[in-house]
């Protein structure tokens, strides 16, 4: 679809799983959209609610949640539990409809991974080879073509990318392109809301508020997709180390990076290569010193910052996001943007609450 036509004809938008943090965090940064309009939102057993009832921060928006889709949609946001999207998807994408998995359905490239980190036997392998993985600021080409094809009638598919590999891979991309670390240490931190909104005794406040602890290592589902992104981009496969922490925050998300430097790295060629690689990024920027996570809240900014220390010849690379915008709604909305042939910012442009 040309931008041209998108302009005077909305393109209308379902979000089936619309009832958690990500789905309310579409619907509100959707209902500002120039270009969107949105026509279905499902949750299960919420026929005919109001969307206010789920997310009152939306009350004062038109919309109700249904069972299943009302209507013909041009897209359609998945934001349900693992294994459910790629049963869902492969009927949406034989209507024509653009699919993008805020799930990790289409993340990864290789099925065999998905038993082992997953735990399900992905139903339809065969499309994976078709997935986009949706970050912007590494697959931006993919995106565009995707558009391209859709205009002759083949719609994308797009796994939008988890928020902790978002911020990792986004702090590590300037020397992971340029082949210049090996090793690889993570060590991220992250606010309750990006566990999502069921019920679980250690996400209560009792049990988060004053503490901060470390869970999923090393076996924390988004290792691989870590990798496999650092791989992507020419890393020569580095040796990860994965450990994800919980502090008592509701939004914001920080990854430090730490990671052995090839012989002979300078930190003249670590600053040059961070600027040359986020020069014309819209949503990525490089700071002077670190940055604070609440820097980005209710933002699509992602903000990195990376130092050398000399003496052990080691980069410490930090980047900090808001889980629920670039970490999730925010960077699936840029990839429908691309996919759809809209300008990529284009509902996005907000800038950062503070403080």
């Amino acid at each position: 679809m040309d931008t041209t036509q998108s302009t005077t004809a909305p393109i209308r938008v379902g979000i089936i799983g619309a009832t958690g943090y990500v789905g309310g965090e579409l619907i509100r940064l959707l209902s500002a959209h120039p270009a969107i309009k949105v026509v279905g939102l499902t949750g299960r057993e919420r026929q005919g609610d109001h969307v206010g009832i789920v997310h009152p921060h939306l009350a004062t928006t038109a919309h109700t949640l249904a069972s299943e889709l009302d209507g013909d949609v041009d897209a359609v946001f998945l934001a349900l539990p693992h294994g459910t999207a790629a049963e869902r998807a492969p009927a949406l994408l034989e209507q024509g409809i653009t699919v993008i998995d805020q799930g990790p359905d289409f993340r990864l490239s290789n099925a065999a991974d998905y038993p082992d980190w997953y735990g399900f036997e992905h139903p339809h392998p065969e499309l994976l080879g078709r997935a986009i993985y949706g970050l912007p600021e590494l697959h931006r080409a993919d995106l565009l073509a995707a558009g391209v094809a859709r205009a002759a009638g083949t719609p994308a598919l797009v796994g939008s990318p988890g928020c902790y590999p978002t911020a990792t891979i986004l702090a590590l991309a300037p020397l992971a392109r340029a082949g210049l670390i090996a090793d690889v240490v993570v060590d991220a931190k992250s606010g309750v809301s990006g566990a999502g909104r069921g019920a679980k005794a250690e996400m209560g406040f009792a049990e988060v508020n004053e503490s901060v602890r470390a869970y999923g290592v090393p076996t924390h589902r988004h290792t691989p997709e870590i990798a496999q992104g650092l791989a992507d981009l020419g890393a020569r496969s580095p040796r990860l180390t994965f450990a994800p922490h919980l502090v008592p925050m509701t939004r914001g998300l920080i990854a430090t990076c730490y990671a052995t430097l090839r012989p002979n790295v300078t930190a003249g060629e670590v600053a040059e290569a961070y600027a040359h690689e986020y020069a014309e990024e819209p949503f990525v920027r490089v700071t002077a010193s670190f940055p604070p996570t609440k820097a980005t809240l209710g933002s699509n900014w992602c903000l990195v910052h990376a130092t050398v220390d000399e003496a052990n010849h080691r980069l410490v690379a930090v980047g900090v996001l808001d889980n629920l915008v670039k970490g999730a709604a925010g960077s699936a909305i840029q990839n429908m943007n691309a996919a759809l042939g809209l300008p990529e910012t284009l509902g996005l442009e907000a800038l950062p609450l503070w403080p």
